[in-house]
């Protein structure tokens, strides 16, 4: 019911809000009516979209989207309110199309149902058994299910179930190393509409069949909305000459200057170039602060629309000494590349599945560290699929680093941070508190902290911005470990943590944050 109201409430309320623009120098009482219309309208829109079955930071996403379409066509259609031939015909034809236009993406932007299952039900494993338990986890239209089929086993082996529920599967994920890891026995599981209220139904045949190890829900992954905000400067300029390194007052606590001179003092020189892989919106790999640093692996993922991607790339990894925008770990830029898998869309939404894919893309072609700013809810008994895939990516040779998420909540309840192998980042404010955002990392195997708060950096089409977020913390990490790599290529994960660990300094809350990097005292401890 909700889903139906929440497109017709907002149309009704575009409506009124059109209206109301035309009649509002008008002294008939239609001027009044639109407005009730609007904010009645509104009101409703403003229920269903509060009461809709997802996660607060995809409503915001969608509360951020919907207004500025209410802005900027209300304010289309002021323009032509002198002409009442042209206003109303533009009407008739906005809101005759409008249904099968935003209309339609409107009805589909709830698709995904919030399981809820009363009971939970062993699933065979070769392993450690392991239970299916489904508690709003929101899950994607076009392929709700990881089906992870018994060794030996097929998807024909289940096709009375299949058949039953009008299923379509394909394989989920693709590899170089199909030995190395299970996950080449995983299938992605579409269930059509007429059978989408029947999923904990479907779950429970599938276990229930003795031919499944395990399954979870293919669930979303939606970035937040990204606020602009004013950086935090520092009258220092760290002995580089990249004009916006005075916005950059995480490399103030960070020591940055230190790590400059401990590179020049000592002539360090990589073994090799590290390449760092930016999982997410993409880059905009003509950005002129990282064109000389970056390195295109698919021509694809060289744009973004959205922002995010081309942002984290900048803290990672943007060109240092060049006289332009901001600088990363290496004041020469012989240490580190960039480069990116686009996993999330232009609206920064994307699944389990198209993450899962990305780490193994990134770590099939050469990745040595995977940097990932994104994640949802889970728990620690969930996520399979993902503690397979670090696994994989280790064996493949890259270490893979996480943010914490943005809830304030325990890091060991969202996914991938909670992955086992995975170097989890929180995100600490300007006087080194944990940012009042910032998940906490104590219950975590391998925690950090970096600075996540009016983080300045690149942005596409030559801009720089500050946001905030664990999804900025998570490139310092990744910065610093491409570093740190590229001297002593076969460094582990369980190494790079315990020097980050030992030379990192404490925070005002170090047991919920983790140690704050210290570059130049990690590089230090890798040259003894």
């Amino acid at each position: 019911m909700l889903s139906f109201l929440y497109p017709i409430s907002f149309m009704a309320s575009l409506l009124g809000l059109i209206l109301w623009f035309y009649n509002q120098d008008k002294s008939n009482g239609l001027r009044k009516q639109m407005s009730q219309l609007f904010l009645g309208g509104f009101v409703v829109y403003a229920f269903s979209l509060a009461f809709a079955e997802a996660e607060f930071s995809y409503k915001l996403f969608v509360l951020f989207r919907d207004l500025m379409v209410l802005g900027l066509v209300s304010t289309f259609f002021a323009f032509f309110k002198n002409n009442k031939t042209v206003f109303f015909g533009m009407i008739a034809v906005l809101f005759g199309i409008l249904p099968f236009t935003f209309g339609k993406k409107m009805m589909n932007t709830f698709p995904q149902k919030a399981i809820s299952e009363t009971t939970s039900n062993p699933v065979p494993s070769t392993t450690n058994p392991s239970t299916v338990s489904s508690s709003n986890i929101l899950v994607d239209e076009n392929g709700e299910l990881l089906v992870d089929i018994s060794e030996g086993k097929s998807m024909d082996d289940l096709d009375k179930i299949v058949e039953k529920y009008e299923l379509t599967y394909k394989r989920a994920f693709e590899m170089k190393m199909k030995d190395a890891t299970d996950l080449d026995d995983y299938f992605l599981v579409n269930i059509p509409k007429k059978h989408e209220n029947k999923i904990a139904e479907i779950e429970e045949a599938f276990i229930n069949s003795g031919l499944v190890d395990y399954l979870e829900e293919n669930e979303i992954v939606q970035l937040p909305p990204m606020e602009t905000l004013r950086p935090s400067k520092r009258k220092r300029t760290f002995g580089i000459n990249d004009p916006g390194v005075n916005e950059l007052w995480g490399f103030d606590e960070m020591k940055m200057d230190e790590l400059y001179k401990l590179l020049a003092s000592k002539k360090v020189k990589p073994k090799r170039k590290a390449n760092v892989f930016i999982l997410d919106t993409g880059v905009d790999s003509k950005h002129e602060d990282l064109k000389d640093n970056y390195v295109s692996h698919k021509s694809v993922y060289d744009a973004d629309k959205q922002g995010h991607g081309t942002h984290c790339a900048g803290i990672a990894g943007a060109v240092t000494n060049n006289k332009i925008g901001v600088a990363s770990y290496s004041p020469n830029n012989d240490f580190v590349n960039i480069t990116s898998v686009k996993v999330l869309s232009d609206f920064g939404g994307g699944t389990q599945n198209s993450v899962i894919s990305g780490m193994l893309e990134a770590a099939d072609n050469g990745a040595d560290v995977i940097s990932m700013s994104l994640g949802s809810r889970s728990n620690k008994n969930r996520k399979r699929a993902y503690a397979r895939a670090v696994n994989y990516c280790n064996r493949q040779g890259a270490i893979v680093i996480a943010a914490a998420g943005n809830s304030n909540m325990d890091a060991a309840d969202y996914s991938p941070a909670n992955s086992p192998g995975i170097i989890t980042v929180a995100a600490i404010d300007t006087n080194l508190n944990r940012a009042h955002f910032s998940n906490y990392v104590e219950n975590v195997q391998f925690g950090i902290a970096a600075p996540g708060v009016k983080i300045y950096s690149t942005f596409p089409n030559n801009q720089y911005r500050a946001f905030n977020g664990t999804s900025m913390a998570c490139p310092y990490v990744a910065g610093l470990v491409g570093l740190m790599r590229s001297i002593q290529p076969d460094l582990k994960t369980s190494e790079v943590h315990a020097i980050l660990k030992k030379t990192g300094k404490d925070t005002k809350n170090t047991v919920k944050t983790g140690k704050l990097i210290q570059p130049a005292d990690a590089v230090a401890e890798l040259l003894k």
